[in-house]
């Protein structure tokens, strides 16, 4: 699967999900909802790392939701390029993969 093909998906998930729970998907929803998984995936993080309190968590539960969060936070870019039509292929060549051959 292309990271095109993805956008269509989680933009499927995501639409019926926020009518499901009646949210207003607008520039700042997208935004906010993007750094709240950045929370999300830094609290993962601490406690994976012992900087934060385990909660009870295993180890393997505590890595299953770091790798949770990290798609989370995949996810939530995806769908704010998306809303703003940018082209994250595009941008992904012209940034980063110019320098392949550097």
């Amino acid at each position: 699967m292309d990271l095109r093909e993805l956008s269509d998906e989680i933009e499927s998930i995501s639409r019926r999900y926020a009518a499901h729970v009646g949210i207003e998907r607008d520039d700042t929803w997208f935004l906010l909802k993007l750094q709240e998984e950045m929370g999300e995936l830094t609290q993962a993080f601490l406690m994976r790392t012992g900087r934060a309190r385990r909660k009870g968590r295993t180890d393997e539960e505590l890595d299953a939701g770091f790798r949770e969060e990290l798609a989370d936070v995949l996810c939530h870019v995806v769908l704010l390029a998306r809303h703003h039509g940018v082209d994250l292929t595009g941008e992904i060549e012209r940034k980063w993969l110019a320098w392949k051959d550097a």
